[in-house]
């Protein structure tokens, strides 16, 4: 099969998998980029370029020049995520009988700790926020929701009037791949939306609206965050996945399950959330490093 014909066909793929179009886009440049180093290789246009003919030598090779140029782990191992995804769509079309990729090892990359905020900066945080201006109610929300119910920040931009059930104090997320979830709205949260929505005089669906009365996107919350951050005198950096962060490892602080944080979160594995047990576990190192009379000597 050509190259071309085949990446239509992986992205047709994607798209029915309800893949972001952010997603998407990133597969399509890494393997682009691949596929026109193999067609090198081999000698070829990379419109004539068959994808049978790409082998694991070409692959080792493609590894091994990111190498050298100094590429970094998580670069090289989210490009050969995606050429393994690619020969084993291929493989399970009937293209290919067997992936060129099956026994390459990509390299490990370390999981760094995800950054979280002690309670007592998260409260500094929510007291800077003005309560009487229309956006500074509506900064309140981006913090009651961000913290209080983990969301992402694309789910919490996408959220319309209407997902928000305030007498049952739940909310209707849509998560990655369109897969929706609800989540429990805190009482600050439903407050906080209470006197936000007093405040405006508009028949916009979009639960979050900026200065224009459309839409927030989510770099407007990046920057809402910035200037709240220095109100604060915080002296650290926070975006709106540290929040995120911040739930999750205060729920587990608070001996929430495991399971229960996964699935408020919206993580497809549970892999991805036991990273948290990690910080509890740090943080509990650090307690009895400090406190114990025989770690101190």
């Amino acid at each position: 099969m050509l190259v071309d014909k085949a990446l239509d066909a992986f992205t047709a793929y994607l798209r029915n998998k309800n893949s972001s179009e952010l997603t998407i886009a990133a597969y399509q440049t890494d393997l682009i980029q691949f596929l026109e180093f193999s067609a090198h290789e081999l000698g070829v246009e990379s419109q004539e370029l068959e994808v049978e003919k790409i082998d694991k030598y070409i692959i080792r090779s493609y590894i091994g020049i990111m190498t050298e140029r100094s590429l970094s782990r998580k670069s090289i191992a989210r490009k050969a995520a995606a050429i393994r995804s690619f020969f084993k769509f291929l493989c399970r079309e009937g293209v290919m009988a067997q992936s060129p990729v099956q026994k390459i090892s990509t390299p490990k990359i370390t999981k760094n700790l995800p950054r979280f905020l002690f309670y007592e900066h998260m409260e500094k945080l929510l007291e800077v926020s003005d309560s009487i201006s229309k956006n500074g109610r509506r900064d309140q929300v981006i913090i009651e929701m961000l913290y209080g119910s983990g969301l992402r920040v694309s789910e919490l931009v996408g959220l319309n009037v209407t997902d928000i059930d305030l007498a049952s104090s739940l909310i209707r997320v849509s998560g990655k791949g369109k897969k929706e979830r609800i989540v429990p709205l805190t009482d600050p949260a439903k407050e906080a939306i209470i006197r936000y929505l007093e405040k405006r005089n508009d028949k916009e669906q979009a639960l979050l609206l900026n200065y224009k009365d459309t839409r927030l996107t989510s770099r407007s919350v990046r920057r809402i965050l910035d200037k709240l951050e220095r109100k604060a005198n915080l002296n650290q950096h926070i975006h709106p996945h540290m929040l995120r962060h911040t739930f999750a490892t205060h729920l587990l602080d608070g001996g929430a399950d495991l399971r229960s944080v996964q699935e408020l979160l919206g993580h497809k594995k549970l892999s991805s959330t036991q990273i948290y047990t990690h910080l509890t576990r740090e943080k509990l190192r650090n307690v009895y490093m400090s406190a114990h009379p025989r770690a101190k000597s």
